[in-house]
């Protein structure tokens, strides 16, 4: 593995854009490591800078472990195509209708993106846990687009108030596994903190199962806030981005989603490629000239 000080550069590499001369000897070593380790000699995969880069962030540029988080995500993406293969909006539009999710246009003082989940929003009658992932994951393939997403990484806020048995019976141990896969190591972003509130005793199974295929860097990451949650999130989060509903004076919790879902609608062809070619997709975010600023903009 290659340090700062061997490419020439001591400061942060994460703060660097993707055409930096210090960045071309890890990107290189990147390319030639995964075209030797290619999953499947028929996959075409994408070899651009704006792809390889997303995988040297979310592992602070230590080529092996982001060759191993390229491999895993190539290997998820393929295996789980009940999750993976449709992309397209239509394919969760009710659930995000259902004001379930959606993402702060603020980040928080470390520059993370933030996520919040609405349990209660989703009616399991009328979607299954896997479209819930699916609009995760969603999120996840436009968020990490941007580059400050890609250096500060997420938080999420799951509100698990309306958590019930039919939400329990959705999670299998094989979906459990996926969840875990994509905290950990399947998807280049870096998870920053997991924020629960209103998480009712009847969660506390599902919790455990997820949890047992954690490691403990993310574990300690986890914070269960209960009902008592306007007080504590503010340990973590500034209220100026916070939803009125979670002590905050942003915006309504409505609006938020609201607002999420017309951008997933907007980002429907970049969507439907990726759905088709998670390998090759070529970021369309340039990194090279874009202002990390207009990442609030959707």
């Amino acid at each position: 593995m290659m340090s700062g000080e061997q490419t020439g550069y001591k400061g942060d590499l994460n703060s660097l854009p993707v055409d930096s001369n210090f960045l071309t000897p890890y990107l290189s070593e990147l390319r030639l490591k995964a075209q030797k380790d290619i999953i499947d000699p028929f996959d075409r995969l994408n070899w651009s800078d704006g792809f390889l880069i997303k995988f040297l962030r979310a592992r602070d540029f230590d080529v092996d472990q982001s060759l191993k988080l390229l491999v895993n995500y190539q290997r998820w993406r393929r295996e789980c195509p009940e999750i993976t293969s449709n992309l397209q909006p239509s394919s969760v539009l009710g659930l995000l209708k259902n004001n379930y999710h959606g993402v702060l246009q603020g980040r928080d003082h470390s520059g993370s993106r933030v996520l919040i989940y609405r349990i209660g929003q989703w009616n399991p009658k009328d979607f299954t846990a896997y479209q819930v992932f699916r609009a995760s994951l969603i999120t996840s393939e436009l968020i990490v687009q941007e580059t400050e997403t890609q250096r500060n990484g997420l938080k999420a806020i799951f509100d698990m108030k309306g958590w019930g048995f039919s939400h329990a019976f959705q999670i299998t141990p094989s979906l459990a596994r996926s969840i875990s896969a994509v905290l950990t190591d399947s998807f280049p972003l870096k998870v920053r903190g997991i924020h629960l509130i209103n998480e009712p005793l009847l969660f506390r199974p599902i919790f455990s199962m997820i949890g047992a295929f954690l490691p403990d860097k993310i574990k300690r990451r986890i914070h269960m806030h209960g009902t008592n949650f306007e007080e504590t999130l503010r340990f973590f989060f500034s209220e100026d981005i916070l939803p009125v509903e979670y002590g905050g004076n942003g915006p309504t919790i409505d609006e938020v989603c609201q607002k999420w879902t017309c951008h997933i609608l907007q980002s429907e062809e970049l969507l439907t490629q990726l759905s088709m070619y998670p390998a090759e997709m070529v970021t369309p975010d340039s990194d090279q000239n874009r202002d990390p600023k207009s990442d609030q903009s959707f």
